[in-house]
């Protein structure tokens, strides 16, 4: 005979009023979590309670129920119910459905209640945000009842955004939630799949990765191109990809080429005025060759002069600035609005009073400009730049014999001269210059029992012999060796026409472009920069001149001026391609000598200038010689974005230097582990690699 199987009875369900409910000391949960009373207080006046109560009778000593119910399981429920009860939203008597329990032990219906309940999936969370935006919840309503932050919101909305196959792998705890985030990035399914695949094939599956195959060919928001030509490429349709997770700086244009073509656009526009004004030649490029301008003649211009009214106005602005500093300086703090004036005050001085310079219309015609972008997205102008091959035929005077042959033909009524040399029948006037095209041509006529000119063999012995008489004299003359050598390097390095030295001293200056993007928007250059222009100002326009202007600078500003030319030939760059290792210790030797310190000129270690570009075992060594075992230690566990972060703000200020550019011959060594804790980072959850904002968007 089958054996009947025992039914379940349930326990009964009955409403008891609130005043009638206390909280029971069997309740095993102690410590606070999850959303806050005040919030469940305000979900369940939205949306009512959604959960019974659990709760048993309240016996007396003779065990009799003494119609109150105590709560083991669903304390903070009762505790919302009571603040709703204290703000008079609910009645005291106010039935509440509750679970009436009688049988087993009050402490394990509160811990089963607990345990047995299975926590939402991120990923259901997410759908269920997707849903709720579906049908017509926007981001701030779905984050006002869920008491939680719009960004909170956007990030969970973005993660289920992700590929239907990731999110499926996700689910089936085959990726991590920081490699979900990461592949947030990018709203491309297919291109989410494809890198996936990599990652699959690669031993490098973190994050970092991750997102560095999604935005690669993309440019970042912060670059100078998407800075000068952003608002063209969004309106022109382009695409901007989001990390909702990390700071993203903005994040990254996702067509390049679209990027490329605006930006081409725009700067020829730009060109296009600059041509307006009647420039011989305009050069447009994003970014040319540090020193591309070396050797050029610049033409100074002239600034306008202010007229009494400038004048006047940049006095009051002067005196409103001063008023203002002198009433901020007895405040504990510049009040916002008085730092904007001064901010305004200082713009208006500079528009009125560091105009561009006038060019004259010849000059102009003469010159050029170089356009391309600077650092910060703006547009760079370059005006009044003379090439060599622009430069005005030089009219020299012709060489004694010259004109010793042409004044004598001339004085024999034209017999054997130029008859375009001869005298004006009008003006009775003789041209006593000529425009040659070789220094040292001689006359070809002459007469048939003349002085006949030196042979080409003689001329060159004889020169030959006061060439080595000039070497023995100006090797016993240190002050004119120097000068000759100082014109000669300021000849090449401000002129490149006219005049040549004697001197074989042929200086170069290299020009760093592909070598290092970006160096002449560094402070560094520009300096360089401001002291090539203060000696170009110093310097004559001809050429010719130059001798007789340095001849006349004193000492010191020869020695400054000498140092300066040297210092652009200097070339101590590490090529693959072009092996100098007897140069580049020469670099070493001459770095001794002047005590190169790459810290004091303004280098710093930056995840953008080389931490986030080596690998963590040289970011945890850069780390360990700055700040010693301790620090190191500290951020091993991070991944490599996060790393190279904190090893940024732990390197600063340190004047840490990588080995390439420390002073030859010394060594760094290792820091002492006597850093405070308080100077330290906190030290991450090894057991949770997410970030706080990733925690929040996974809860």
């Amino acid at each position: 005979m089958a054996k009947s199987v025992q039914k379940i009875i349930l326990s009964a369900s009955r409403d008891i009023p609130f005043d009638r409910l206390v909280l029971s000391q069997a309740n095993v949960r102690r410590v606070k979590a999850g959303v806050s009373i005040e919030e469940l207080a305000a979900d369940i006046a939205r949306r009512t309670l959604l959960q019974s109560l659990t709760v048993r009778p309240v016996l007396d000593e003779n065990g009799t129920e003494t119609g109150m119910f105590e709560i083991p399981a669903g304390g903070r429920r009762y505790r919302a119910l009571e603040l709703l009860v204290r703000q008079k939203r609910l009645a005291k008597t106010a039935s509440i459905p509750c679970v009436v329990r009688t049988e087993g032990i009050a402490e394990e219906d509160s811990l089963a209640e607990n345990v047995q309940r299975a926590p939402l999936h991120p990923l259901d969370q997410f759908r269920a945000f997707k849903a709720l935006r579906e049908k017509g919840q926007s981001e701030e309503e779905i984050a006002a009842v869920f008491f939680v932050a719009v960004s909170v919101v956007k990030q969970r909305l973005r993660l289920a955004a992700v590929s239907p196959r990731l999110l499926e792998v996700y689910a089936e705890d085959e990726m991590t939630l920081e490699q979900l985030m990461a592949f947030s990035v990018s709203s491309d399914h297919q291109r989410q799949e494809q890198v996936w695949e990599a990652v699959q094939r690669s031993y490098n599956k973190e994050p970092y990765q991750i997102r560095r195959l999604l935005t690669e060919g993309a440019v970042r928001a912060s670059d100078k191109r998407a800075q000068y030509a952003g608002e063209e490429y969004v309106a022109a349709g382009g695409a901007i990809m989001r990390d909702l997770f990390q700071q993203d700086d903005g994040g990254w244009l996702q067509d390049a080429g679209l990027l490329a073509r605006v930006v081409a656009e725009r700067l020829e526009r730009d060109g296009e005025a600059l041509r307006a004004e009647g420039w011989k030649w305009v050069q447009v490029a994003t970014e040319f060759p540090y020193g591309h301008n070396y050797g050029l003649r610049r033409i100074p211009g002239a600034r306008r002069p202010l007229t009494e009214e400038e004048i006047a106005q940049v006095e009051a602005l002067r005196t409103e600035a001063e008023r203002l500093e002198e009433d901020a300086a007895q405040a504990d703090e510049v009040p916002e609005d008085v730092d904007q004036r001064l901010t305004e005050i200082e713009t208006e001085i500079n528009a009125l009073t560091q105009r561009p310079p006038v060019y004259d219309p010849p000059e102009i015609a003469q010159a050029g400009v170089f356009v391309s972008i600077d650092g910060s997205g703006k547009l760079r102008v370059e005006r009044g730049y003379v090439r060599p091959e622009d430069e005005p035929p030089v009219v020299e005077e012709a060489d004694e014999a010259a004109m010793a042959a042409v004044d004598g033909a001339r004085a024999q009524g034209g017999e054997g001269g130029d008859p375009a040399e001869s005298d004006d029948a009008e003006t009775g006037t003789t041209d006593s210059r000529l425009i040659v095209a070789h220094v040292g041509d001689a006359a070809e006529s002459e007469e048939e029992e003349g002085i006949k000119p030196l042979s080409d063999r003689l001329m060159t012995e004889l020169t030959a012999y006061r060439t080595l008489a000039l070497r023995e004299a100006l090797g016993n003359e240190p002050g004119i060796a120097y000068l000759a050598v100082l014109h000669a390097l300021s000849l090449k390095l401000f002129y490149r026409y006219g005049l040549e030295s004697c001197l074989e001293v042929e200086p170069k200056s290299v020009m760093f472009g592909a070598q290092a993007p970006g160096l002449a928007d560094t402070p560094l250059a520009a300096r360089i920069d401001a002291r090539h222009r203060h000696w170009a100002e110093q310097l004559p326009e001809d050429s010719g001149e130059l001798w007789d202007v340095l001849g006349g600078f004193d000492t010191d500003s020869r020695d400054a001026l000498f140092a300066h030319c040297v210092s652009l030939t200097i070339n101590a760059v590490v090529e693959p391609y072009n092996r100098r290792p007897k140069a580049i210790a020469h670099a070493d030797r001459l770095a001794q000598a002047v005590s190169l310190d790459l810290a004091a000129a303004g280098w710093t270690a930056t995840v953008d200038s080389y931490l986030g570009r080596i690998s963590k075992a040289r970011i945890l060594e850069a780390v360990r010689e700055a700040n010693g075992q301790t620090a190191a230690e500290r951020i091993a566990q991070l991944k490599k974005g996060e790393m190279a972060a904190e090893a940024e703000a732990l390197l600063g200020g340190t004047g840490w230097l990588p080995e390439p550019l420390r002073m030859p011959g010394v060594q760094t060594a290792p820091a002492a582990d006597e850093t405070a804790i308080g100077d330290l980072p906190v030290e991450p959850d090894t057991d949770h690699s997410a970030s706080e904002a990733e925690a929040i968007a996974a809860e």
